[in-house]
């Protein structure tokens, strides 16, 4: 086996195959109960593989754990980047906010971001993972900051913009609305974020 993003990949397709499913159902279950809900033979039941295939390829639950962090990094930047690769406007900026808000009502307002929620469930117990999705995060909002740099390229917005500082600003108050949307089981307090945010966008918008 060689290492691929800090985690053991199989030398072959079907071995890759094979484990990817395991993070994916293990990534399915940690978002749905929780990192301290779910263990290895929750992992392995619900996986459908015995005990010795499991451990053929992670070496205990932090193993995994690590591989899951990858899994829900591709996937939550996968589903961010189409709109920041593309951004063109703050009408773009109000499509993405209406896609998060639909999604998460679709929910029910449940389990909020699969990033953040391993963040909080990781961050004080295990320093490198903390590391892991510090990075993760910062690929977020970097992605972020890349689409709102060609808007002040394309002068959309004026040129003091600062594309990072307004990159955490949507990334933390989407963090933060998606928790109080959780909490009380309605996307308001995350419209609210998302819009405020927004509208500090805006506020650097030329014309």
């Amino acid at each position: 086996m060689h290492k691929e993003h800090g985690v053991v990949a199989p030398p072959t397709q079907k071995g890759r195959d094979q484990r990817q499913r395991i993070v994916n159902v293990a990534a399915d279950l940690v978002f749905e109960r929780g990192v301290a809900e779910v263990s290895l033979d929750d992992i392995r039941e619900a996986a459908g593989v015995s005990k010795s295939q499991l451990y053929h390829y992670f070496d205990d639950k932090s193993d995994l754990l690590r591989a899951v962090i990858e899994c829900q990094r591709t996937r939550v930047l996968g589903y961010h980047h189409p709109t920041f690769e593309a951004l063109d406007d703050l009408d773009d900026l109000s499509r993405w906010r209406d896609m998060i808000v639909a999604y998460q009502a679709a929910r029910s307002c449940r389990c909020g971001c699969p990033l953040g929620s391993l963040a909080s469930g990781l961050a004080e117990l295990d320093g490198p993972a903390r590391h892991q999705l510090n990075d993760a995060f910062s690929e977020w909002s970097s992605l972020i900051a890349d689409g709102l740099t060609r808007m002040v390229q394309s002068k959309k917005l004026r040129a003091e913009a600062d594309p990072r500082t307004l990159a955490v600003s949507l990334l933390a108050s989407l963090q933060g609305g998606l928790l109080l949307a959780e909490t009380s089981r309605d996307t308001r307090p995350l419209e609210i974020a998302l819009d405020t945010a927004i509208s500090y966008v805006g506020s650097f918008a030329t014309g």
